[in-house]
Formats: structure tokens, sequence, C-alpha cells
């Protein structure tokens, strides 16, 4: 039986732990073959090739074992989904998030009526240092929190046109990506991307997670969840393209927001994942929360830190209920 503990759990802390296609010719390497009428707008293209894929990082045993990933090149959104973006979307479609929408009393027996309002986990800070046993420490259950209203009905996206918007669910995300005649992207196609041409390393952007003193990701410094330092410059979210780009021309592919991808979430996927093209397990298992269907997400979110959440780090796994949604989870698209 669901009670709003649960309902809590359920909607935001799984983000701690989607056609009218028209098909763009796909070009070589050569970058002289691209023209300017075959280059979706604010999109780059990411070229065929095989990677190792995963970590041996012990504590993501989810992400083992390292294997090899073939992939056919295709197009990235160079940063994450704006608040503008998803804007234009809305007006033109009408669409209503699931956290915009009511919650249905048969999902949640025992309930009150009066507690099942719309809305959406936010991140509180807490006033001292705590334990890590307890995250409902720092997320809470907000009225009307939505992508027009991050933290309930007192606050908005006014003048934030280019932050990644957020409170966006898998089922959010598939919509938006069938409106923009794309897909959201693989698992597989997410860390190959975020390795930039790279390969594996300590980090998405090198070896170093500071290089020449420069913070590369908008991640959480000082005593989380109680005391951010900001040394990045930023407290939450970032406007896009804040960091440098990684080796492909993409931004923020570390940090910043959870990414959604389209992949079922198995913790024990990699064992015989194939090696071309890999779109994920055909079911979603958690032995956390068997039953619940969860898609894979990507890449970490400003609340990532080297106390708590260092699933920011190359070939980590994050994981989410489809209809989950909090304000460090947005998304990406990419087209083939």
């Amino acid at each position: 039986m669901k009670n709003i503990l649960q309902l809590l759990v359920l909607l935001c802390l799984v983000s701690v732990s989607f056609s009218c296609t028209q098909k763009v010719k796909e070009p070589s390497l050569d970058s002289s073959d691209i023209s300017v009428d075959t280059v979706p707008e604010r999109m780059v293209w990411i070229p065929p090739g095989t990677f190792n894929m995963g970590s041996n990082d012990p504590a993501f045993a989810d992400a083992q074992p390292i294997h090899n990933v073939s992939l056919k090149g295709f197009w990235m959104d160079e940063h994450e989904v704006t608040n503008a973006e998803f804007e234009r979307f809305i007006n033109t479609t009408k669409y209503k998030t699931v956290a915009e929408q009511p919650l249905n009393p048969a999902d949640f027996p025992g309930v009150p009526l009066e507690s099942l309002v719309p809305g959406s986990g936010v991140f509180t800070p807490t006033t001292q240092p705590v334990a890590y046993d307890n995250p409902l420490q720092w997320w809470t259950y907000v009225k009307d929190a939505s992508w027009r209203n991050p933290k309930g009905n007192q606050s908005s996206i006014a003048g934030k046109p280019n932050d990644p918007v957020v409170h966006i669910s898998y089922t959010d995300a598939a919509a938006y990506a069938e409106w923009a005649g794309k897909r959201l992207p693989t698992e597989a196609e997410w860390e190959y991307a975020a390795q930039g041409g790279k390969g594996l390393q300590a980090y998405y952007w090198g070896t170093e997670l500071k290089p020449g003193g420069r913070w590369m990701a908008n991640i959480y410094q000082g005593s989380f969840p109680d005391a951010n330092t900001k040394e990045d410059g930023f407290e939450e979210l970032a406007p896009v393209k804040s960091f440098p780009a990684n080796g492909y021309g993409l931004y923020d592919m570390d940090g910043n927001v959870w990414e959604w991808c389209s992949d079922f979430y198995r913790p024990d996927y990699y064992s015989n994942s194939p090696e071309l093209d890999p779109k994920g397990p055909q079911d979603s298992y958690d032995p956390d929360e068997p039953g619940v269907k969860k898609r894979v997400q990507r890449g970490g979110s400003f609340l990532c830190s080297d106390q708590y959440c260092i699933r920011y780090k190359p070939g980590s796994r994050g994981k989410g209920e489809v209809n989950s949604a909090s304000n460090n989870l947005g998304f990406r698209c990419v087209k083939d």
C-alpha cells in the first residue's frame, strides 16, 4: 500500500540513486561533407565508432563488466533541453507534464484525497550536517512544483530561458522528443557521446577533477546537503553552455541535471548486452524496488558530490520510475 512517504520516494528519490521523424542524410566522418542543409538546429554530429562502455569502480556494480560497443553515427542536442525550448512545445501542444496532473486515488489507497495534489520533488538543503541514511532529510514533495514553477507556485522560470528544463518525467521527455521529430538517446549512445572521443578516463573531460584549477561541470562543492560553497559558480542549476564543451561539441554531459535515456533499467544488463547498437533490456527490474518500471538516467546533477552521489563519474548509471520527476531531472534528444 502506498502512502505519502512512498509517494515522495517514488516521485523524487529515484532521480538520485522520452514520429514525425524526418530522416537526415548520414554524413561521413569528413566534416566537409556536412552541409548547412543537413545540420539540425542546435545538434552536433556524433560519428560512428566502437568504445569501451561501463566502469570498474566497485561503487558501480550495475555498470560492470566493461564491454565493447559499436554504434552508427547520430545527431545529438548540443545541450540539455531548455525552459525556452520546452515552453514552445507546451504552447504548441498544450501538453501537461506528469507533475502538473492530478494524482489518481486508485494508485494511492488509504491516502487522503486532500494530499493527492500535483507536485514534484524539490531539493531542500538541511540546516546542519546529517547522516546520509535518509534522503528524505533533503527532499521535499512540494505542491505545484513543476517545470513552470520549479520550487512551487511562489517560484517561476521568468528570466531563465536558458536553464535546463526540470521536473521532467520519462513520459514527458518522450512526448517532447516525438513532437520534435527526435527520440531519447540509448544509454550506449549517451555514454559514447559523453566520452567525447577520449575513451575511458577518470572524468569525462580528462584525468583531473579541476584541470588548471577550473571546475568543468556543475556539481556540488562543500558539505552536502547543508553548505554548498558554490565554487563552480552555481548553487543549483546553471544555464546551458556555462562550462566547456567536450570533444564532440556537447555541453553539460556531466552534472547540471540528470538526463533520461530510452533504455529500461536492469542492473545485470551489461553481462549480456549485444556489441552492436544495444537498445537496452526488454523489461525493467530493480531489486531495490521490484515491480516498479524504471528507465536509465545518466550524467549526474548539480547535487552530485564525492561525499554522497558520485554518479557524475564516467560509466555510472542512474535510474528512475517513468513518471517520477524532481528539480534536478531533465533530458536531451538525439536524431538518426
